[in-house]
């Protein structure tokens, strides 16, 4: 999923609630909390796979099905946020920032 991201195939989708979203979490992606996806279908970008993603995957999921059921190319970031900085500790970090491409 992250060479999705990568490549610039798929943007990061980060679903969490606004309290979540500004207690912690990464600084990149679409902040688009799941209860407002509905009404901001249009901001997602159209030629990407959309990669939903929350603390776990539990909303994720939920949010990849919604986006799915309208057919839009959408997975789900099976680690979850807290996965994923997991994964990013130390320069893996900073290399995989460097490599996303900006919005």
């Amino acid at each position: 999923m992250l060479d999705l991201l990568e490549d610039g195939k798929a943007v990061l989708v980060d679903i969490r609630f606004k309290e979540e979203q500004q207690a912690w979490g990464p600084n990149f992606g679409l902040k688009i909390p799941l209860s407002e996806l509905p009404a901001r279908l249009n901001e997602l970008p159209k030629d990407k796979i959309i990669v939903t993603a929350c603390p776990h995957k539990d909303r994720a999921i939920i949010a990849m099905s919604y986006l799915r059921s309208k057919g839009i190319p959408a997975r789900y970031l099976s680690d979850g946020l807290i996965g994923l900085a997991e994964n990013l500790r130390g320069d893996a970090a900073l290399y995989f920032l460097m490599d996303l491409p900006k919005e």
